[in-house]
C-alpha cells in the first residue's frame, strides 16, 4: 500500500505539473492550488466554498544552525524538496535539477529554495553543510538544506508537499522516496508540483516561479492601494 501511494504521488505530480504553462498565454495564467481541500457549505445557501489546505507550520534548522519555519518565507514562493545525504539512488539527480532552478535565481529575493532531509539521525548540520557547499551553495540565506529532527514528523511534512516517502530495505539507501519538487507561494499553499528527474518537468517549473511570482506581486499592489 505504501508503495502504491508513493507511485500515485509521483503520478501526481506529473499530470498536474505540466497544464499550468500552457493553458494560457503567460500574461493571463495562473497557476492552480494543489493538495488536500474541504468543501464548505455556505451559511447562505449559496455554492459551497472550496478551502485548500496550506503547508503545516514547521520548523527546521538549516546548514548554518538556524532555524527555518514558514515565516521565513513570508511574502514570497519556495520551492522545495526532500533528500538524503546518503542517498545513492535519485537525490543527486533530484538535487542537480534543483540546482538549474535555482542558480539563475540566486539573487532575487522574491523566492526561497528548501530541501529537507528525510534522514535527520544521519544528516546533522555539519552533514547538510558538506553536502551543501559539495552541491555549490556556500551561504545559507538563499537555499536551506534542513532536518525536522524527527523522522515521523519528516515523513508527514512530505506527504503534505506531495513527496511520498517509505523506509525500504530493498532501495538504495533504505528509504524510498519520489523526485516531487513543490513550488509554494506566499500564503503556504502548494502552486505546483513537478518530477525533478524528468527535464520537461523542470522547465516547466522554471516557466511557472514567473507566472507565480508575478501573481504574488500583483496581490502585494493590491494589498498597498487599499
Amino acid at each position: 500500500m505504501l508503495l502504491n501511494r508513493l507511485l500515485l504521488l509521483a503520478g501526481l505530480a506529473t499530470t498536474l505539473a505540466a497544464p499550468a504553462c500552457t493553458e494560457k498565454p503567460k500574461e493571463a495564467a495562473r497557476l492552480p492550488i494543489l493538495g488536500e481541500r474541504d468543501v464548505v457549505p455556505r451559511a447562505d445557501g449559496g455554492p459551497a466554498d472550496t478551502v485548500y489546505q496550506t503547508v503545516p507550520a514547521f520548523q527546521l534548522t538549516n546548514q548554518a544552525g538556524q532555524p527555518v519555519t514558514n515565516q521565513t518565507f513570508a511574502g514570497r514562493a519556495y520551492v522545495t524538496d526532500f533528500f538524503f545525504a546518503t542517498c545513492p539512488g535519485i537525490c543527486p539527480k533530484l538535487q542537480g535539477s534543483l540546482l538549474k532552478v535555482y542558480q539563475p535565481l540566486a539573487a532575487d529575493p522574491r523566492i526561497g529554495f528548501l530541501s529537507i532531509t528525510i534522514d535527520p539521525q544521519h544528516d546533522s548540520t555539519a552533514v547538510l553543510k558538506d553536502y551543501a557547499e559539495r552541491l555549490g551553495v556556500r551561504t545559507a540565506d538563499r537555499w536551506h538544506f534542513a532536518s525536522l529532527g524527527d523522522r515521523a514528523k519528516t515523513f508527514e511534512l512530505a506527504n503534505h508537499l506531495l513527496t511520498g516517502v517509505m523506509p525500504d530495505s530493498q532501495a538504495p539507501g533504505g528509504l524510498a522516496h519520489n523526485g516531487v519538487l513543490a513550488l509554494v507561494d506566499d500564503r503556504g499553499y502548494i502552486r505546483g508540483a513537478y518530477d525533478g528527474l524528468n527535464a520537461e518537468q523542470v522547465a516547466n517549473l522554471q516557466r511557472d516561479i514567473p507566472v507565480l511570482l508575478a501573481e504574488i506581486e500583483g496581490r502585494k499592489k493590491g494589498v498597498a492601494k487599499q
